[in-house]
């Protein structure tokens, strides 16, 4: 399972927190029954926040709920993927172009930061978690000023989607050093508002991320899809989109 959260009460919203990483973050095997005594013991937890926070997932997309049977993760599925990377290309792109519109000095300093901040934690390693986070308010600084929070909440619910995928692929060194290279030309283009270039560097962001993606799919083939036990993948993600 995760990394061991410290004694003591979490609150509801840092529950959910916590199972929304692991949950994201590979720690469960795809198909895999959630067991609620185990959850409880390992995040130090009562019933009622537990499912609390297993019904919000579950309507969130990241969990299977079962009628009276419980809580189960959701299978990787290729057709699934390739949906969401359909419309993580559409949403975001349509989003950039409101962004580099709309943008301004401020927006501006704080793209900059976020790339220097996700620049220092890629240079680390061993800190894949942090990464994780650097990388994700990147992309979420980059769209910010977009004008749409709706819009914004699919995307954010299609990335987590997306990473589920991702963190479960096989690691491609070659492949990570491209799309980490990409974040700066994004951060050049967004900077001289090239609109059509920089959607479409986005769009190509992407779509290379999603095909290294699709090794997750192969991967849970390989294994059966096992539904028995808890994931031991702990740093095969490719940092990518």
């Amino acid at each position: 399972m995760g990394a061991e959260v410290p004694t003591g009460s979490l609150s509801a919203s840092q529950l959910y927190a916590a199972l929304k990483r692991d949950l994201i973050g590979g720690r469960f095997a795809t198909g895999q029954k959630l067991a609620i005594t185990a959850l409880k013991q390992h995040y130090r937890v009562g019933l009622s926040p537990l499912r609390e926070a297993l019904n919000r997932l579950a309507a969130y997309g990241l969990l299977e709920q079962e009628s009276q049977r419980g809580f189960r993760v959701p299978a990787l599925k290729r057709t699934e993927l390739d949906d969401i990377a359909d419309l993580r290309q559409r949403f975001e792109g349509q989003a950039l172009e409101q962004a580099l519109e709309a943008g301004g000095d401020e927006w501006e300093a704080g793209l900059l930061a976020a790339f220097h901040r996700l620049k220092r934690a890629d240079e680390v390693s061993g800190q894949l978690d942090h990464w994780e986070q650097m990388h994700l308010q990147f992309h979420r600084h980059l769209l910010e000023p977009c004008g749409s929070p709706w819009l914004l909440r699919f995307i954010e619910q299609l990335h987590d989607q997306f990473d589920r995928y991702r963190r479960m692929a096989p690691a491609n060194d070659a492949v990570r050093t491209m799309l980490n290279d990409q974040h700066g030309q994004l951060v050049d283009l967004a900077m001289a508002r090239d609109i059509a270039a920089a959607r479409g560097l986005l769009e190509e962001h992407i779509r290379l991320s999603y095909e290294v993606a699709q090794g997750a799919c192969q991967e849970n083939r390989r294994s059966g899809g096992s539904n028995e036990g808890e994931s031991e993948r702990e740093g095969g993600s490719v940092p990518g989109a």
